[in-house]
């Protein structure tokens, strides 16, 4: 458990672990902090955005849409590995989760299956989106999936937390399946391995 880290030291963090980042817009301040509070911080998600094409993949998880307003993560990870920095602060990524998979975060435990939704989750994760379609066949290339890692361990490292601060989104809510195309357990080996 740790407060955010500023927005400096966020870009700071990931460029240092040699990620490609995008800053878009007035990112730094773009957030949904008005609605609750951000942080204290437990964790990294990952995410599919359900998206094809980078540009709009951005752009809506910029603004978001009619029926979930922007910004939809932190970060949007697109396919040719950049990270495109779009909000800061609490985002409406997460939504709500298991309060034992939370505590297993914590302690840096091995997970429980989620089975509830009943904790606020924007509040706790840092949130990165994944360009790819979710389906399982759209393919996730190499430097995206690198990307991935590098951003989780990025963030890890700044806070002191093992690679069991890191989950997918399928891990906390319910009936979320992302996301789809790699497991979290081999993610979480290889962000182990760069923490080493």
């Amino acid at each position: 458990m740790a407060p955010p880290m500023s927005a400096a030291s966020f870009l700071a963090v990931l460029k240092d672990e040699g990620l490609t980042v995008v800053e878009v817009g007035d990112w730094q301040h773009h957030n949904r902090n008005s609605k609750g509070a951000w942080g204290p911080v437990n964790g990294v998600m990952i995410h599919h955005t359900v998206t094809q094409g980078s540009a709009a993949t951005v752009r809506v998880c910029r603004d978001g849409h009619t029926d979930l307003p922007g910004p939809l993560c932190h970060g949007v990870i697109t396919k040719d590995g950049r990270v495109h920095l779009v909000g800061y602060g609490r985002a409406n990524h997460a939504g709500l989760g298991d309060d034992d998979v939370l505590r297993a975060v914590i302690a840096e435990k091995a997970l429980p299956h989620d089975n509830e939704a009943n904790t606020d989750g924007n509040s706790r994760f840092y949130g990165f989106e994944c360009e790819n379609l979710g389906d399982g066949e759209d393919p996730w290339p190499d430097a995206q999936l690198t990307a991935i890692e590098k951003v989780s361990a990025a963030i890890c490292r700044h806070h002191g937390w093992t690679e069991r601060s890191v989950i997918g989104h399928l891990e906390w809510q319910p009936g979320k399946i992302d996301p789809k195309g790699f497991t979290m357990a081999w993610l979480r080996e290889r962000v182990r391995d760069r923490l080493k």
